[in-house]
């Protein structure tokens, strides 16, 4: 290791140990012929003080060379600072370091703005510099959210035998609702790969397959317009289970939702979380993303919103199509009014709201072959179709596929909700902008004429308006 300590680990414990901190200059100050600065790792702030008489002259060279961010690695003696200078603000604020030895490991150049949290500057400036902006705290803080949180969910999932499974990232275009992002086929000329929108199919084939308890921490694209809650690639938390009722995804979901706010949050979540039919939410609140706060009087008001019809008819098509997807299960009640009437059959799907926001959805699945094409001829989509987008599902649910139902969560919009951001670019490591576009890499951009032959592909350009 190149340091002994970190730059928030010092304490007056720690007076007169010999040091060695490695990090980035935040601040110099020079007061006469002492140079103070302040070093900066991800654990906190040190302060560092050069005297011409306690180092060589090579070294206070140095340090009057130190700029903001540079890098750089130092060796000294941790003094107790005088009771005046104490910094109570800071876990390392009793102590400074006084420099012995000075390595500058890189030169920074002047950044375009202050790394501090209350600086005023436009998202295309920090995302074009997102490496920089990730070192103020504010931004670094909630990316440390978003691994705790990961923590808790592998822990609680992992403790209750759910088996954490990977999906394709390459899979078939099977397009319902919201656009797929396509992928060319180099070895299979035009041909295309889609980058999936959720792991739905593959999760109810891991049912059949006896997996019984998945879970997976998912990246999905989604083509679509971008508003404060949405970006083309986001994260969610999919979990899938056999042989459960819709009380058994209730049960789990509380479960770990008051076990993250505890541990996150420090809130004691009540539970279970009040349920609302899809009817009587449109009734009482004239949405079906109730807010319930003003009722429940808490920062964070949970709610199930059940009971939702299974479809919803298509005015520009003249077509029924699924309220949530086709592969929800119909209330078992309601399946004598299949055939005479859609629209008064309830599904077996459930949302999670939160403050007024949809945080996720969920269903029992249809499980039967018989069921699952009945289903897909009613929203038009005929044998040979759904044969040609769905086969290998319909295929597994020959083998023996189990009663089966499950959940997903938007990660990014629970953070953002649980750090206080008013958008999920805020909760994201590397996000896009509003115009789906990366700042620092300038993604998406022109391939070369040669990649695009290899591809069997021609770009047709737009004329211009």
């Amino acid at each position: 290791m190149l340091r002994t300590h970190t730059c928030g680990q010092l304490t007056a414990a720690d007076t007169s140990k010999e040091v060695t901190l490695c990090g980035w200059v935040a601040k110099r100050r020079d007061h006469g012929k002492l140079v103070f600065i302040d070093i900066r790792d991800r654990y906190g702030l040190t302060q560092v003080v050069f005297i011409p008489k306690e180092c060589s002259p090579e070294v206070y060279e140095k340090a009057g060379q130190l700029r903001a961010e540079f890098v750089i690695k130092l060796k000294g003696i941790v003094n107790k600072r005088p009771a005046n200078t104490v910094n109570s603000k800071l876990t390392t604020g009793e102590v400074e370091v006084l420099a012995k030895e000075l390595e500058i490991l890189n030169p920074s150049n002047t950044p375009p703005f202050e790394i501090q949290d209350d600086i005023d500057i436009t998202e295309e400036i920090r995302l074009k510099y997102r490496y920089l902006d990730l070192r103020r705290n504010k931004v670094f803080n909630n990316l440390l959210l978003r691994s705790n949180m990961y923590k808790i969910i592998r822990n609680y999932l992992g403790n209750r035998d759910f088996i954490e499974c990977e999906t394709p990232i390459l899979t078939k275009s099977t397009p319902e609702g919201a656009r797929d992002y396509l992928v060319p086929s180099r070895a299979n000329p035009g041909q295309f790969f889609a980058l999936p929108q959720s792991p739905q199919l593959f999760k109810q084939i891991l049912m059949v397959s006896g997996i019984e308890r998945y879970y997976q921490i998912a990246k999905c694209f989604r083509d679509e317009d971008l508003r404060a809650d949405r970006q083309p690639e986001f994260t969610q938390l999919d979990i899938e289970m056999s042989f459960i009722s819709e009380e058994d995804i209730f049960s789990l979901t509380e479960g770990l939702f008051k076990q993250i706010f505890k541990e996150l949050k420090g809130v004691d979540l009540t539970i279970p979380f009040p349920r609302i039919t899809y009817k009587e939410s449109m009734e009482k609140y004239k949405s079906d993303k109730p807010d319930l706060r003003p009722e429940t009087k808490t920062d964070f008001a949970f709610c199930w919103v059940i009971d939702f019809p299974l479809f919803k008819f298509n005015t520009e098509e003249n077509r029924w199509e699924s309220e949530h997807h086709p592969f929800t299960a119909p209330n078992e009640e309601d399946l004598v009014k299949l055939d005479s009437s859609p629209d008064k059959i309830r599904s077996r799907s459930y949302d999670l709201v939160l403050n007024g926001m949809e945080l996720g959805s969920g269903s029992i699945r249809i499980h039967r072959q018989d069921l699952q094409e009945k289903i897909f001829r009613i929203i038009g989509i005929q044998q040979e179709e759904a044969r040609k987008r769905f086969g290998f599902l319909l295929e597994a649910f020959q083998f023996g596929a189990p009663v089966h139902g499950g959940v997903a969560f938007g990660m990014d919009r629970l953070l953002a909700i649980i750090s206080g951001e008013s958008s999920i670019r805020e909760v994201i490591t590397f996000p896009k902008t509003s115009a789906a576009f990366c700042p620092l890499t300038n993604a998406p951009s022109e391939v070369d004429d040669k990649q695009l032959k290899e591809l069997g592909l021609t770009i047709k350009r737009r004329k211009e308006e």
